[in-house]
């Protein structure tokens, strides 16, 4: 309640848009002009309620078919500018400068291999598979997926994130053929990434689908 005066200062009407969540604001514009003028009316409500934007953990990111043209430093009103950067993170999720909005999938893989070898080098060679496969489940695969369903993903980057998990049934099953793991995964009803990531995918188009319904029944 204390910082939606600042959702009022934006005119959707003119294709800028400010999304806030908790402490974190995004400001959405077609060009860097009405970008500048976005920042300097956040600037100015925010002094109103007497708070400021941190400008060391601000930045700013191209995303079209220009999004590798330099653009104009963006500048507050105490002086400081605010840099373009090729990747940000809002809200944990890592969207990357393109032509189309994309997310990369570098840091799940990385923080998946953190935990799975964490686990399988506490438990990995006393525990049996079933014990190790349980605990990846559910501490670990549920890394991967995260904020991608609200991206386009296309089947190259699904395939990417299937491979750290079959990787992980490599080294627990001591094997190195790919059809040996899919056969492990078989008998251990494991899914592999691509169906999993569907499957949740079609779960919140579904919620989604029924809050729409909801919603125009109340109305």
């Amino acid at each position: 309640m204390y910082v939606d005066d600042l959702a009022k200062s934006c005119d959707c009407t003119r294709g800028v848009y400010l999304v806030l969540y908790a402490d974190d604001i995004l400001l959405l514009s077609a060009t860097v002009t009405e970008l500048q003028n976005m920042l300097h009316n956040c600037e100015r409500e925010l002094v109103a309620l007497d708070l400021v934007i941190n400008v060391k953990k601000s930045c700013c990111m191209r995303i079209g078919q220009r999004s590798n043209v330099m653009c104009q430093r963006l500048r507050s009103l105490y002086g400081a500018f605010l840099p373009w950067l090729t990747e940000i993170k809002y809200l944990g999720a890592h969207i990357v400068e393109s032509k189309n909005l994309k997310i990369s999938t570098d840091q799940s893989r990385r923080s998946f291999n953190r935990a799975a070898n964490a686990i399988f080098a506490r438990v990995g060679r006393i525990a049996s598979e079933e014990v190790v496969l349980h605990l990846m489940s559910t501490k670990c695969i549920l890394i991967l997926p995260y904020g991608l369903e609200a991206f386009p993903l296309m089947k190259t980057d699904l395939n990417s994130l299937d491979f750290v998990v079959n990787r992980f049934f490599m080294k627990l099953f001591k094997i190195g053929n790919i059809d040996l793991v899919k056969c492990c995964q078989s008998y251990l009803l494991v899914s592999n990434y691509l169906v999993y990531f569907m499957t949740g995918v079609l779960k919140i188009r579904y919620k989604i689908q029924e809050s729409f319904k909801c919603i125009l029944s109340d109305d």
